[in-house]
């Protein structure tokens, strides 16, 4: 009986993935540590009300892995409750950098560096009980 919970648990884990996200990898990897592992309910108000602006794409990508997550039970006439769901991952990759040059002194000209992020949610639903024992 034990193994029919996990292999649910694993077929409603839905994830979201926004690409080429024009924020560094450093400042969305502090918001995204705000959110790992809390629940999805919690994480989207910690995200409305975070005052970097990295909180603004993670709350778009948290909003669809949830939305993907309500399609995927729909598809598998499972029942779906947004609030049981839980940020089981969350990270961010380093996407492509924009190589651009400022004009400096004396003729010379420096790199400026804009970086891009991959960021990605993975939500599943909460086990109602541990399968590792009476602890």
């Amino acid at each position: 009986m034990a193994t029919t919970t996990e292999t649910t648990a694993v077929t409603l884990e839905a994830r979201a993935q926004a690409r080429h996200v024009r924020v560094t990898p450093q400042k969305a990897r502090r918001v995204i540590d705000l959110i790992r592992g809390k629940n999805a309910s919690e994480a989207i108000a910690t995200l409305r009300f975070a005052p970097q602006g990295a909180s603004d794409p993670i709350l778009k990508v948290l909003e669809s892995a949830i939305a993907n997550a309500r399609v995927k039970a729909d598809k598998t006439a499972e029942r779906f409750d947004e609030q049981e769901l839980v940020i089981t991952s969350a990270y961010v990759d380093e996407g492509a950098t924009m190589k651009r040059f400022r004009p400096r002194a004396q003729g010379r000209a420096s790199r400026i560096n804009k970086r891009t992020s991959h960021i990605t949610v993975v939500v599943a639903p909460k086990r109602a009980n541990n399968s590792k024992g009476g602890r």
